[in-house]
């Protein structure tokens, strides 16, 4: 039976294919960017395919924003039970030019908004004693990134929040993970950040154990995974969907 499902960065990239993803396995979904016309795209693709969707504008930092974006999903289509948290934002500074600005943007977006989301979406789980809440963390966040101390160390505050909201609400028949997606292409952030490499793709792909870097939709198989009825004793789990890349 399908559910109500929020996920928020979905105009574009992994995002949009988790939404797409999850209005294929029957899910009504809301579409939160800050892109009410991107947003709107995604609904019509989704819509296209047979598929229930809403655009939802909003900025993850602000709550009542949020808390207007929320109701008005559960207004559309019922109670939200299927949170994916993947809104983020990502930069490259060396860590010695790195203003408290730039480190402050990160946890902003990447920790405070997953939390203010997290925590709005709450009360229809808790009532339906049933959840899924999948959070986007990185790789970066295991593997560490020389020019993204900022943002790999949001990233790994989501990690450790993934872990202890599993043990606070798995009574509660809600079950919280995180994927920490390795090197995927054809997102925001990957076609901004490409010239950042340290290394040239190239040679990213033929040190990978399946020669390839991923796309959005390798993300969006595993969220599906982890919101399926099926799923209940995964949670507070790290599913690295990163070709096999070494991570510690």
């Amino acid at each position: 039976m399908g559910k109500t499902a929020l996920v928020t960065g979905a105009a574009a990239g992994i995002g949009k294919a988790c939404a797409v993803r999850l209005a294929r396995e029957g899910h009504a979904v809301g579409i939160l960017d800050l892109d009410r016309t991107a947003c709107e795209a995604v609904v019509a693709e989704i819509e296209a395919s047979g598929g229930k969707a809403i655009a939802l504008q909003g900025s993850i930092t602000d709550r009542a924003q949020v808390q207007a974006a929320v109701d008005t999903l559960r207004a559309a289509f019922g109670p939200v039970t299927i949170l994916v948290n993947n809104a983020g934002v990502s930069t490259f500074v060396a860590f010695e030019d790195l203003a408290e600005s730039d480190w402050d943007l990160m946890y902003e977006v990447n920790t405070k908004g997953t939390f203010i989301v997290t925590q709005v979406v709450l009360p229809d789980m808790k009532a339906a004693g049933w959840g899924r809440i999948v959070n986007m963390s990185s790789s970066s966040a295991q593997t560490g990134s020389f020019e993204q101390v900022h943002y790999a160390a949001s990233k790994g505050a989501v990690i450790a929040m993934t872990r202890s909201l599993a043990q606070a609400l798995g009574p509660m028949g809600i079950t919280v993970n995180n994927i920490p997606p390795g090197i995927v292409m054809n997102t925001v952030m990957s076609e901004a950040n490409a010239s950042r490499f340290p290394i040239p793709l190239e040679k990213v792909r033929e040190m990978m154990p399946v020669r390839r870097t991923g796309v959005p939709e390798d993300i969006a198989n595993a969220c599906a995974w982890l919101c399926h009825e099926d799923t209940s004793y995964v949670t507070g789990q790290t599913i690295g969907v990163n070709g096999g890349r070494v991570v510690s």
